[in-house]
């Protein structure tokens, strides 16, 4: 007989990374970097049930990984482990992002785990704590913890709030490609010594992504998506790729766009937000 998962859905959003800078190494390996994130009303979704023999058992695992690497297992491990718990949990994921894709989504699928599953568990950890837990697990984890459009420094952990950002209407391409994060940033030909960026000027159109040339020689594919998208809008390439975007002026001309796109790309229309979708499903709780 079939279990039937009885906790609601858990969204995990995906992100942009509007601009990429990095602008050092630290001794430890880690780049400093400086990037902007705005999250988008698509994602994984995610569904939990308390358990009560302190195991997980994850369904719908990513292919290739094991259960036990899995970052969303990782992610409710580490809240358990720091917290005591000992409940464990069913998770089920309903992957919709690509993997490889630069939209942010083990990170995303991570932290809607640290946030569902101290809700489930009755755990009244804040948000300051779980991004913390968030942040041992990857730097991006925390942005999504804390749901809110950022400037980011450091690692991507050291965050300023960028509520005034425009939401617009997105195109994201996906060319078929998935791209290696560790390998881009190993590059030697990697840009380490970007000057650092101010927010004025970011906010009046300064910022490139430092990691597009080196990811458009060694996958070529997101460079010809990159090319025939910047024909038609600006376009630049988010995170490590392998997805670029372009904003639009309505939902309208992204669809009219989509349409002309070359097999065997796929993409979507998306709207970017600044308070993640995974913040409105907290909030709804608290109503």
């Amino acid at each position: 007989m079939t279990e039937v998962f009885t906790e609601q859905s858990w969204p995990a959003p995906a992100k942009l990374n509007l601009f990429l800078h990095v602008t050092g190494r630290r001794a430890d390996g880690y780049h400093e970097l400086q990037t902007a994130f705005q999250f988008l009303d698509v994602g994984d979704v995610l569904w939990f049930e308390a358990g009560t023999d302190g195991e997980f058992e994850l369904q719908c695992s990513l292919p290739g990984i094991p259960a036990g690497q899995n970052l969303v297992v990782r992610a409710a491990r580490r809240l358990a482990d720091h917290t005591g718990c000992q409940q464990g949990a069913r998770i089920r994921i309903d992957k919709r992002l690509p993997v490889g894709g630069g939209l942010g989504g083990g990170s995303s699928d991570a932290a809607t785990t640290l946030v569902a599953l101290n809700v489930l568990w009755g755990l009244g950890l804040d948000a300051g704590e779980l991004a913390w837990l968030g942040l041992q697990l990857g730097a991006d984890v925390p942005v999504f913890v804390h749901g809110v459009a950022a400037w980011a420094e450091g690692v991507g952990e050291k965050l300023t709030p960028l509520q005034e950002l425009v939401e617009p209407w997105y195109l994201v391409v996906y060319p078929a490609v998935s791209v290696s994060t560790a390998e881009i940033f190993s590059d030697p030909q990697l840009t380490r010594n970007a000057r650092p960026l101010k927010i004025p000027a970011f906010l009046a159109g300064a910022g490139v992504n430092h990691l597009e040339p080196v990811v458009v020689r060694r996958y070529p594919e997101v460079g010809k998506a990159l090319n025939w998208l910047s024909k038609i809008q600006s376009a630049r390439m988010t995170g490590s790729g392998a997805c670029v975007f372009a904003p639009c002026k309505d939902r309208h001309q992204a669809e009219s766009i989509l349409k002309r796109l070359p097999a065997p790309w796929t993409g979507f229309v998306t709207r970017g937000c600044n308070r993640s979708p995974l913040l409105e499903r907290l909030e709804q709780l608290h109503r």
